[in-house]
């Protein structure tokens, strides 16, 4: 992809490495399936962006080598975090931020439609049906 073109956060993510270096990284649908193959994003964060449809998400999700930020961009959201110690739900409304601690299960109920903005260190992201 040429350097200062415009493009979407939902198709291609940003990969900020530990230094000064910004690439974009085409996403396909099963990035997330595949994160572990992926040594070249080991360090550093992914810049991502979901659209959230209504309704509860299917899966809870984990990083366990670093916090993640949210930021609610639009939308309405209740997010669900489980510490395996107990289990705390946040509103999460449209320009508020919240910061998922390292190793902290999460999932979230979506009440109004709108579009949630990530930062994440993917190495060792995991995934669980939400039980």
């Amino acid at each position: 992809m040429a350097e200062n073109r415009e493009f979407s956060l939902a198709s291609t993510y940003i990969h900020l490495h530990d230094g000064p270096k910004a690439d974009p990284i085409p996403v396909g649908a099963d990035f997330w399936a595949q994160i572990g193959d992926r040594a070249d994003l080991n360090h550093g964060r992914l810049v991502t962006m979901f659209h959230q449809r209504r309704g509860s998400w299917s899966r809870a999700e984990m990083h366990p080598e670093g916090d993640e930020i949210l930021f609610l961009v639009s939308g309405e959201m209740d997010l669900i975090l489980d510490s395996g110690v107990n289990e705390r739900r946040i509103e999460f409304r449209a320009g508020n931020a919240v910061i998922v601690p390292q190793g902290v299960w999460h999932t979230a109920d979506v009440i109004a439609e709108g579009d949630l903005l990530a930062i994440t260190r993917g190495a060792g992201t995991q995934h669980r049906e939400r039980g």
